[in-house]
C-alpha cells in the first residue's frame, strides 16, 4: 500500500497544477482591467465587442443549460447570483475547481511530509490529511469570496449617492430618465456604471424599464437599489416630480450610509473576535489533519469518538448563528 501512495500522489498533483494553472489563467484573464474607459463595460464594448456580447459576457445566466434542468438547479442559479454580486465573472463550477486544485496542492504537500514520519494507518491517514486540506482550502475560498461581496457592495452603495445627482443634474437640465441613466453610465466607474449600464442595454432590447430596475435590484443584491427601483416604478404610475424624489432618496441612503458606517464601528471589535472565533477551529482542526493526522486516526477505534464529533460539529454551528445574531445589526 504504502508503494501505491507515493505515485498516486504525483498523478493527483499534475492533474491538480494543471486545473489550478489553466483556473488561475482564466481568472487573470477575466479580472484584467484596462485603462482607456471609465468601466469594464464601456471598456469591452471600445475593443470593438458588439452591445449584446458585452451583456452576455458581464450577466452570466444558467438558464437553459444541463444545470437548469437538474435537481441542482435552484441551488447553482444562488451561487451564480452570489458570484455575480461579488464580481465575479467565474462560475461556480470554476470556483470549485480551483479549490479542489489548491487542496489538492496542500494534500500533496502533507504527504510528502508524512513519508519521513512513522505512519502506522496509512489509508486513514491519508484519508483525514484530504479532508483537512479540503476543509482549510474551502474556509480559504470562502473567506475571499465573502470578502468580495461586501467590499463590492459596500462600494456599490457609497457610489450610488453620486449617481443619483448625477440622475437628477439630467432631469433638471431637460433629459428623460433613460438618458439620464446612459450619463451614470458614462461618467460613473464599476461596480455602478457597468450596472446601470445594463439596465440601458435591457431596455434597448425590449425590456421594460421598471422590469430592468427589478433586474438591477436582484444582480446586485443591494436594499438602496432596491429602493431606487422602487421609487422609479411608484413614480412612473402615480407621477410626480421624478429629480426631487431622487434627490430626497439620496438623502436618506446617504443617512443611512452614515448610520452604518457607525453602527459598524462601534461593533468592530466584536465582529472581529467573531471572525476569529469562527475560523480558529476550522484552521486548528484542518492544520493538524493535514500534518499530524495519527492524532485522530488513532481514536477512530473509540466508540465514544464518533459521537463527541458530532456534537461538537452541532455546537459549533449553534455558536456560528449566536455570533451571527450577536454581531449583525438591523438599522
Amino acid at each position: 500500500m504504502d508503494s501505491l501512495l507515493f505515485p498516486m500522489a504525483l498523478v493527483l498533483a499534475f492533474v491538480a497544477a494543471v486545473l489550478a494553472g489553466q483556473t488561475i489563467f482564466d481568472l487573470l484573464l477575466s479580472a484584467r482591467e484596462h485603462t482607456q474607459r471609465v468601466n469594464r463595460r464601456l471598456t469591452l464594448m471600445a475593443g470593438g465587442m458588439s452591445q449584446d456580447k458585452v451583456y452576455e459576457a458581464l450577466v452570466r445566466d444558467p438558464r437553459g443549460s444541463w444545470i437548469d434542468r437538474s435537481s441542482f438547479g435552484a441551488l447553482y442559479g444562488k451561487a451564480v447570483l452570489y458570484l455575480r454580486q461579488s464580481g465575479i465573472t467565474a462560475g461556480p463550477l470554476q470556483v470549485m475547481g480551483a479549490t479542489a486544485a489548491v487542496a489538492g496542492g496542500l494534500w500533496l504537500l502533507a504527504l510528502v511530509f508524512l513519508r519521513s514520519q512513522p505512519v502506522e494507518t496509512p489509508v486513514s491517514q491519508v484519508l483525514v490529511t484530504a479532508i483537512g486540506a479540503a476543509a482549510i482550502s474551502m474556509a480559504v475560498a470562502a473567506m475571499w469570496i465573502i470578502n468580495r461581496h461586501a467590499t463590492r457592495l459596500a462600494k456599490l452603495e457609497e457610489q450610488l449617492p453620486l449617481s443619483l445627482d448625477v440622475m437628477i443634474r439630467a432631469l433638471r437640465a431637460g433629459h428623460p430618465v433613460i438618458s439620464a441613466v446612459g450619463l451614470v453610465t458614462q461618467e460613473m466607474p464599476d461596480p455602478i456604471g457597468s450596472e446601470f449600464g445594463l439596465v440601458l442595454d435591457e431596455t434597448t432590447y425590449g425590456v421594460e424599464f421598471r422590469d430592468a430596475l427589478a433586474n438591477l435590484a436582484r444582480r446586485t443584491g443591494s436594499p438602496d437599489v432596491a429602493f431606487f427601483s422602487v421609487s422609479i416604478a411608484i413614480q412612473s404610475e402615480t407621477g410626480g416630480n421624478l429629480a426631487e424624489i431622487l434627490a430626497g432618496l439620496a438623502t436618506v441612503i446617504r443617512g443611512r450610509a452614515s448610520l452604518a458606517k457607525r453602527i459598524r464601528a462601534l461593533a468592530s471589535e466584536g465582529r472581529m473576535s467573531a471572525l476569529i472565533l469562527s475560523l480558529l477551529p476550522v484552521f486548528c482542526v484542518g492544520v493538524v489533519s493535514v500534518f499530524r493526522p495519527e492524532f485522530y486516526t488513532s481514536k477512530f477505534s473509540d466508540p465514544a469518538f464518533w459521537p463527541v464529533v458530532a456534537g461538537v460539529i452541532g455546537l459549533y454551528f449553534i455558536g456560528q448563528l449566536m455570533i451571527r445574531r450577536i454581531v449583525n445589526f438591523k438599522y
